[in-house]
């Protein structure tokens, strides 16, 4: 399966602005809708946590999509 790699300028930041970021959320709101419905997963395990810090190499899935923060170069 493909992975997304996502540009942050900055690290680390939280799961749910990055499902933003990386388009795997429409908003705040969904992310956060996702989240409570347990359908994301960091590094393959399920992640509850909003506020969870990724960092760069981190891989986040969501109902077959995978991305993953890089250092913007």
């Amino acid at each position: 399966m493909r992975i997304d790699d996502v540009p942050l300028t900055g690290e680390p930041i939280r799961l749910g602005q990055f499902l933003k970021l990386a388009g795997l959320a429409e908003d705040g709101g969904h992310a956060r809708e996702l989240i409570e419905a347990g359908e994301v997963q960091v590094n393959g395990r399920p992640e509850s946590r909003r506020g969870a810090q990724l960092r760069a190499g981190d891989v986040v899935a969501v109902g077959g999509r995978k991305a993953r923060p890089v250092r913007a170069q």
